[in-house]
């Protein structure tokens, strides 16, 4: 079985998560291999851009997920681990790469998000992210105060 390292963003603005529609359909997070010596965030922020075209910054880890299936162009399993991180976008606008075969997408409300979300694992990575993107902005609310004291 071949496997992947890979790297993704669960990318917020406000209230909203960013999510993609593939070709076949699902809604998904941006994600991509890590090749040629890059690093896992580097990838996940080079992602995110490249897939939405969104500008994003890295806010913490999210952990990670894995998952199988079969390569019929490599007539083999495949198994892809992926990194995730906890994005916050620089600005709402974003541009979805169709030349990669992405459908639609854009930032949704967290709540539809998390029905449109087509794999389950990818549902509960946002829940736990959206949880860390919020204790994020409220550290950055405390220490708000604690300047302007």
């Amino acid at each position: 079985m071949l496997v992947r390292q890979c790297a993704g963003g669960v990318v917020f603005y406000g209230e909203k998560v960013f999510l993609l529609q593939n070709d076949k359909g699902e809604w998904v997070l941006p994600k991509g291999v890590i090749r040629s010596g890059k690093i896992s965030n580097e990838v996940a922020v080079t992602r995110v851009r490249y897939e939405g075209g969104v500008d994003a910054k890295i806010i913490s880890s999210a952990g990670e997920t894995s998952y199988e299936f079969f390569s019929y162009s490599r007539r083999s399993p495949v198994c892809n681990q992926i990194n995730w991180f906890v994005m916050e976008a620089l600005r709402p606008e974003f541009s979805i790469n169709r030349m990669e075969g992405f459908q639609d997408g854009g930032f949704i409300p967290i709540k539809d998000a998390l029905e449109k979300i087509t794999y389950s694992q990818d549902r509960a990575l946002v829940s736990y992210a959206y949880r860390k993107y919020q204790e994020y902005l409220d550290e950055i609310s405390q220490s708000e105060e604690v300047v302007g004291n």
